[in-house]
């Protein structure tokens, strides 16, 4: 049987509550929360997604927060529910990035936000290793043209100052769908060097699982050419260097 979207005031009910105050919360703050949802609208929740937490199925599971499918009216959205036992006490700064990242025209659309929720359009797709597993010995110019956006959304970010943190370990921070999208910025800073482009090149050609899946669909130049146009553009990032980055990557 489908599983259909759980009301919010059911929440309060197990296994379901053992989700909205991961991993422990008192009854007390399981009631603030589910208020909180209400404020902003929330109607529903539907467990379904790749990933199982005891017993329920979530769309992601981070070190300070989970990911759910939940609908505001009629709309599907993203939830990202903070942990109790996340470091940051609230989502504000994590808000803030993902605000300055969508004003460089990058990530899931920030929706609303409160104090243990961020409510972000939700992205119907595969990780993109996944996605890109699924298509060996597929399309090598379907496979470019991904590489492409995932990259330029990274050198947007760079030009923005927005550090993302984590596209060293790519395959779980994109999404491909109707849409493609760098996703999860609660490790991104805007205080660190920015390394987008060379952090997620590397891990894309360089780096181990998702590299030898790549040089299978389509021949990738060799790894000092790659690692001599990184070097470059990370002294210089200009458009460019990022240019030769694509020239050299043949995208």
């Amino acid at each position: 049987m489908k599983p259909s979207f759980l009301p919010v005031d059911k929440l309060a009910q197990e296994p379901y509550s053992g989700i909205l105050g991961y991993p422990k919360a008192t009854k007390k703050q399981i009631a603030l929360r589910i208020a909180e949802l209400q404020e902003l609208g929330i109607s529903g929740v539907l467990f379904d997604g790749p990933m199982t937490i005891g017993t329920v199925n979530v769309l992601g599971k981070g070190y300070a927060g989970i990911v759910v499918l939940a609908k505001k009216g009629t709309k599907k959205i993203a939830l990202k529910i903070r942990r109790t036992d996340s470091p940051r006490k609230t989502m504000e700064r994590e808000t803030i990035l993902l605000r300055a990242a969508n004003k460089a025209g990058v990530g899931p659309i920030l929706l609303q936000s409160s104090k243990n929720f961020i409510v972000m359009e939700y992205l119907a797709g595969k990780k993109i290793f996944d996605w890109i597993s699924d298509l060996r010995g597929g399309s090598a110019s379907e496979l470019k043209a991904v590489i492409k956006k995932v990259l330029s959304d990274c050198h947007r970010l760079d030009m923005a100052g927005i550090d993302h943190g984590e596209l060293s370990n790519i395959t779980k921070h994109v999404i491909v769908g109707k849409s493609i999208k760098i996703i999860d910025f609660e490790s991104s800073s805007l205080e660190r060097r920015v390394s987008n482009v060379t952090s997620a090149t590397q891990a894309i050609f360089i780096g181990s699982g998702l590299a030898k899946t790549v040089q299978k669909i389509y021949s990738v130049p060799p790894r000092p050419k790659i690692i001599n146009a990184l070097r470059e553009y990370k002294k210089q990032q200009t458009q460019q260097s990022f240019d030769n980055v694509f020239r050299i990557l043949k995208l």
